[in-house]
């Protein structure tokens, strides 16, 4: 019976190509828009590690002045000082915990010919690759131990690998940075969360490649090498020496796995700002512990103009429905001599309904195909913005998919209302007029 109902459909359609071009081409730029624009939110609100987001916090304090303070109304800063970010660490009060800054590395090649380059940096701790699941090609991360000696060692990207050494294990091999040695003790898989959510109030990119070399913390200020971004708090006189001057720099995670933990870590960050407040370290005594999903909310990662023309795409694609029901409906008009003819001859309301539904689908399987080629026409007008995440923005499968879930959802209820108003016409009216 299907297959009638496919052959009925098909016919009209060849019928009144005017009409079915028009519906199919309305449909397919509401679907085009709408699927341009969710795959750019997709991208921007997408969770970076879905496997672990749930266990990941980023704890906060404040240590400004009262200075315009109001009880209950101020947020925590979202860095750290040095010597706040260590004693955290020092505590040992989770099952993993993280200090880290971004910078930039001067990389020399070793090859004579080719001139040095700057590349992301990341000054971190020892358990940063295993909390963030940073998978090894080669190698592995440093040891705890190496924090504290200030050990000249380095883990890299894959893609500098590739770069610097052809894709072979680079482990134990020497690499300059910022004309200083260091020992390769690792070397990544391709690896870059998007957003690049430890990335965020520490003045880096959200999206784009991965970070290019990973150093110990204590290490990396021995050599001179700066965070990307300082707040300080207070009059600085020697902004060289940030581990004991009163700026805010480092960006501390933490993994707790269930909510006890979480429980008893928020009740230590309170514990631990009274405790500053009481030695005059600190003056307010708010402190955060948002998990990674809710700190990336805190940030406004997503900016508000695309959540704005997510919304206008839906819009533009209930016009885009409205308008294809007032041309399916007067082609039900214009057939209701067919259909008058068709019921005198004992189909039943039921199979009329059936028959305009699925002219109905296959004008939406039809205006998704089409709108697929208009998204990606979009998708490609915004890989050339100069904005961050223009390189990502990429249809994968289960948006291409999902497509044609909206293509067909928006064409059944846009068939609807003109297969009732075909299958309540009543035929003998239809019959004398023809």
């Amino acid at each position: 019976m299907f297959a009638y109902y496919l052959d009925l459909a098909l016919r009209s359609l060849r019928r009144n190509k005017v009409l079915t071009t028009l519906m199919v081409l309305a449909l397919a730029l509401g679907i085009g828009a709408t699927i341009t624009t969710l795959t750019v939110l997709r991208l921007l609100s997408g969770d970076p590690l879905p496997q672990k987001s749930a266990q990941l916090f980023y704890p906060q304090l404040d240590p400004n002045t009262k200075d315009g303070y109001i009880a209950g109304q101020a947020k925590p800063a979202p860095t750290m000082t040095y010597v706040d970010a260590m004693n955290l660490l020092h505590a040992h009060r989770a099952t993993r915990q993280v200090a880290m800054a971004l910078s930039q590395a001067k990389v020399l090649p070793q090859q004579g010919g080719d001139h040095p380059f700057f590349s992301d940096a990341v000054m971190t701790t020892t358990d940063f690759f295993a909390m963030f699941d940073a998978p090894f090609q080669y190698g592995n991360g440093w040891a705890a131990a190496d924090d504290d000696s200030g050990a000249q060692l380095v883990v890299i990207a894959g893609f500098l690998n590739d770069k610097l050494f052809g894709g072979a294990n680079s482990v134990g091999k020497t690499i300059r940075l910022n004309d200083r040695d260091f020992r390769i003790v690792g070397v990544l898989k391709p690896w870059a969360p998007q957003p690049r959510f430890y990335a965020q109030d520490l003045g880096g990119r959200s999206y784009g490649d991965g970070d290019a070399v990973f150093l110990p913390l204590r290490t990396a200020r021995a050599v001179d090498m700066g965070p990307q971004d300082t707040e300080c708090y207070a009059a600085v006189t020697d902004i060289k020496h940030l581990e004991t001057a009163p700026c805010m720099w480092l960006g501390v995670w933490v993994e707790l796995v269930d909510d006890a933990a979480v429980a008893g870590y928020k009740s230590f960050l309170s514990s631990y700002a009274q405790q500053q407040i009481a030695q005059g370290r600190f003056q307010r005594p708010e402190t955060a512990l948002l998990d990674l999903m809710g700190w990336l909310r805190d940030q406004q990662v997503v900016p508000d103009d695309v959540r704005l023309q997510a919304g206008l795409a839906f819009g533009f694609l209930l016009i885009c429905v409205v308008n294809t029901v007032g041309l399916l409906l007067a082609k039900c008009l214009r057939r209701s001599q067919e259909i008058g003819v068709r019921r005198a001859l004992g189909a039943t309301r039921r199979e009329i309904f059936t028959q305009f539904m699925v002219e109905a689908a296959i004008v939406g399987m039809a205006g998704g195909v089409l709108g697929l080629l208009f998204a990606e026409l979009g998708l490609l007008g915004i890989r050339h913005q100069p904005a961050e995440y223009a390189s990502l923005a990429h249809l994968d499968l289960g948006m291409f998919f999902f497509t044609f879930v909206v293509a067909l959802g928006a064409s059944l209820i846009a068939g609807i209302l003109p297969a009732w108003r075909a299958c309540v016409l009543a035929p003998a009216p239809q019959l004398k007029a023809a």
